[in-house]
């Protein structure tokens, strides 16, 4: 059936360089948006009243079909909004990056950055929960107490406050890093690489300090990838879509369990999502950025 409603929806002015303003986005409400699903659907995957989590546009409303886009449990007694966070993408980016590609053991060191983040946050917890080593770091004094005093990470440093990474690296692993799992690169990715051991292994999940450079940042100690054997590799959750299953039998017992911390920092309004972004940007969120709009 086709309902005619009006569909407020954040768009970019046009194509930015470095990092966005608040004045780069900006909101619009078409007249005419028509036919939305789950509202109303025509799928036989998704029925009216269903809950569905997957990429969507950033709008109130939007029309989509089922490829991609999962239903959600409601017998799952936990909040939706965990569907944009540790039980969607973000939850398997740190499953499939940990498990699928640097296969923790229990006993060896796992370093983090990025760690009080959506992602880092759940990845440490889960190499805790391997019985490994977990040291992460973040931009912020208060980002580090977090990952220390909530989160139950090993140790922390605050990057920010360290004018010698490589020797924080040194001070918080002395041994020497098993796995690190990338969410920063430059500066960070260089001094790592230096204190990686043998076979360690890396998932580069995201260099959040170049996208807004106009020229990346040399790596000047890639050949330590070849001395030390080291397994670095790219990825994206959406590669492990096909684990999802299994991703879940392995989280959801921890999450019922209590013993797994999850931190989301919500606004409220589709119209504070531009300043939400840009403030993800800087480092200004603590947790998962959930933006709530209705």
């Amino acid at each position: 059936m086709e309902t005619t409603v009006r569909n407020k929806q954040v768009i970019l002015r046009d194509y930015i360089r470095g990092f966005p303003k608040e004045s780069d986005l900006m909101i619009v409400t078409p007249v005419n948006t028509t036919e939305l699903k789950v509202i109303d659907s025509d799928d036989p995957v998704f029925a009216k009243g269903d809950f569905v989590w997957g990429i969507v546009d950033w709008e109130e409303y939007s029309t989509v079909n089922s490829i991609g886009r999962s239903k959600i449990d409601i017998n799952v007694n936990v909040p939706l909004s965990y569907y944009t966070g540790i039980l969607g993408l973000t939850g398997l980016t740190a499953y499939a990056g940990l498990f699928e590609i640097c296969s923790p053991k229990k006993g060896e060191t796992v370093f983090v950055s990025a760690a009080a983040g959506a992602v880092g946050q759940l990845v440490g917890q889960f190499a805790m929960l391997m019985g490994c080593y977990v040291v992460g770091s973040a931009g912020s004094k208060q980002k580090v107490d977090i990952l220390l005093n909530k989160f139950g990470f090993d140790n922390a440093f605050n990057y920010k406050e360290e004018p010698d990474l490589d020797a924080a690296i040194k001070r918080c692993l002395p041994q020497g890093i098993d796995i690190y799992f990338e969410n920063v690169g430059g500066k960070m990715l260089d001094s790592v690489l230096m204190n990686m051991k043998t076979y360690g292994r890396i998932a580069v999940c995201g260099m959040i300090s170049q996208y807004h450079l106009d020229t990346n940042e040399g790596i000047q100690n890639v050949p330590v990838v070849i001395y030390k054997k080291i397994k670095m590799q790219g990825f994206a959750a959406l590669d492990f879509f096909d684990r999802y299953p299994q991703f879940l039998e392995f989280v959801l017992p921890y999450i019922k369990e209590r013993k797994l911390i999850y931190v989301e920092d919500i606004v409220e309004g589709l119209e504070n999502g531009p300043a939400a972004l840009v403030g993800i940007l800087h480092g200004k969120n603590v947790g998962k950025q959930v933006l709530k709009i209705a």
